[in-house]
């Protein structure tokens, strides 16, 4: 969507869509510049329509002397006592409204006119909830192509503040925007395209032009060479090898974060097969490799004042003659050694190689975040609202819960605690990969995470996005399929150390 920024208008357009906010007295007073005798026919309109109030969600589209008009609700007073709304939230959920009705419409360009009262931080909140809802995935559509399209395509926004507004969402949404289409573009690719070996052309392809940013890949050899045999474990039953991918981003700060992203492009659950029921949405097992991916993206090109390693271990997971069993035991990077009691639970075992290499080569981290598809269990604990965060620091958590809150990718708190490592650990080597029993599936696997922390001072946090990294149907500015879920949060989270 093209967004182009220009002073507030004195005459509605007569070949685009005019957007105008109006609360529940529906006066459009905000709209000084623009002839009053067509604001009163407006607002005459809307009030005899039963069914427009003015509040957040409302949409209302008619034609008066030959302008089209789309009224959008702004009005938030229902809202007020949920706990759980930000500003942001409220915002970007007016400009997610605005793209459902434009698209719905089949136009292509709005003028969208700001009231005097509105807000920098506001209006670009609504922009960015614009541009996010309006995302599509249809490159594999061939036939009605047109169908699978959304139509909205440029949009003109009329105030005053529209030297400001340029400079605030150029240099704080424009580049998130893309970081956000990035990751879902890459949950989105079906498996068969997306190996790991594809995923690494994907991020060069989109990344290593980028001024500042390395990108450095270890293949089977070297990582064998460290080790590495609870991560190839996991792959040996593919055809497709394993990659390990390496980002740094260094933004000359004395504050240094370590990012690890699962990356398990196909996880078919191994001799431990999955139930074929939507299976097909395994391909987005690596939901948390695209996350960090779409992070660094954004860091990156908005040159952030912050240092920034990713770690991404990129397996396939399949059942063959030589995949790995139920009952082996393999000895990981930091020498432990993992009994397999179940081979789909993989997540973990390429995420405990992948953390102790970023704490092997990288001794500056003072904070480390994994994220990743990791349990259904999770899932069944906070369905597909929050995701679950298990972490050592009361800091590092309340700023995660924090960034989360502003802008509407929820955290929920869960335990980590030495009474579960007893669940973990195996008769025949240092642990086993699963706990014991059915409950608390997603503590032990942070539990089983946790071991492969060198540091218990590290500032350490596990984010399961296994509910919240696709969805089946579009909610606030996400779509079906990949949502993107992280990007926003960690690119908030790390703003408070730049």
């Amino acid at each position: 969507m093209k967004i182009q920024f220009s002073s507030q208008a004195s005459s509605l357009s007569d070949d685009k869509v005019n957007v105008l906010l109006v609360d529940s007295t529906i006066s459009l007073q905000g709209y000084s510049n623009i002839e009053r005798d067509l604001l009163l026919k407006i607002s005459s309109n809307a009030r005899i329509t039963k069914h427009f109030s003015g509040k957040t969600k409302q949409s209302l589209f008619f034609i008066i002397d030959g302008k089209k008009i789309l009224l959008i609700g702004t009005d938030d007073t229902h809202r007020k006592n949920m706990a759980r709304s930000s500003k942001f939230c409220l915002y970007s959920q007016i400009g997610s409204t605005i793209t459902n009705r434009i698209n719905a419409l089949k136009e292509e360009k709005i003028a969208f006119h700001m009231p005097d009262f509105m807000k920098e931080d506001e209006t670009t909140s609504i922009i960015l909830g614009m541009q996010l809802k309006n995302y599509s995935f249809s490159k594999y559509f061939i036939n009605k192509l047109q169908e699978h399209t959304n139509s909205f395509i440029e949009c003109a926004v009329h105030s005053e503040l529209h030297a400001i507004l340029q400079k605030h969402f150029d240099e704080h949404y424009h580049h998130l925007v893309n970081g956000v289409f990035l990751t879902r573009d890459l949950v989105n690719e079906p498996a068969n395209v997306l190996s790991p070996e594809e995923f690494i052309n994907v991020v060069q392809d989109k990344c290593s032009s980028i001024n500042g940013l390395t990108i450095k890949v270890l293949k089977e050899n070297e990582m064998r060479a460290l080790k590495m045999n609870a991560l190839l474990g996991v792959a040996q039953g593919s055809s497709r090898e394993s990659r390990l991918l390496v980002m740094e981003w260094n933004g000359g700060s004395n504050t240094n974060i370590g990012l690890v992203g699962k990356g398990v492009t196909f996880d078919s659950g191994g001799i431990s097969i999955k139930p074929s029921q939507n299976m097909g949405d395994m391909k987005g097992d690596m939901g948390g490799a695209a996350t960090v991916i779409g992070t660094m993206y954004s860091v990156a090109k908005r040159n952030a004042k912050i240092n920034v390693v990713a770690v991404i271990p990129l397996v396939e997971n399949m059942p063959s003659g030589t995949a790995q069993r139920p009952g082996d035991v393999v000895s990981s990077m930091s020498g432990q050694t993992i009994e397999i009691d179940n081979t789909d639970a993989e997540g973990r075992l390429i995420l405990a190689d992948a953390l102790w290499y970023l704490q092997e080569n990288y001794h500056n981290i003072t904070r480390i975040i994994d994220l990743a598809t990791l349990t259904g269990a999770i899932t069944i604990a906070l369905g597909d609202i929050y995701a679950g965060l298990f972490c050592n620091n009361d800091e590092l958590a309340q700023n995660l819960i924090s960034a989360g809150y502003e802008t509407g990718e929820l955290l929920w708190r869960l335990p980590i605690a030495s009474e579960y490592d007893e669940q973990i650990n195996s008769t025949i080597a240092d642990m086993k990969n699963v706990g014991s029993g059915r409950g608390a599936g997603s503590t032990t696997a942070a539990q089983f995470l946790y071991r492969f922390i060198k540091d218990k001072d590290y500032s350490w946090a596990h984010i399961d996005i296994a509910g919240v990294s696709m969805s089946k149907h579009p909610a606030h500015f996400g779509t079906s399929g990949g949502t993107g879920f992280g990007v926003l949060l960690l690119d908030k989270f790390i703003r408070k150390y730049e």
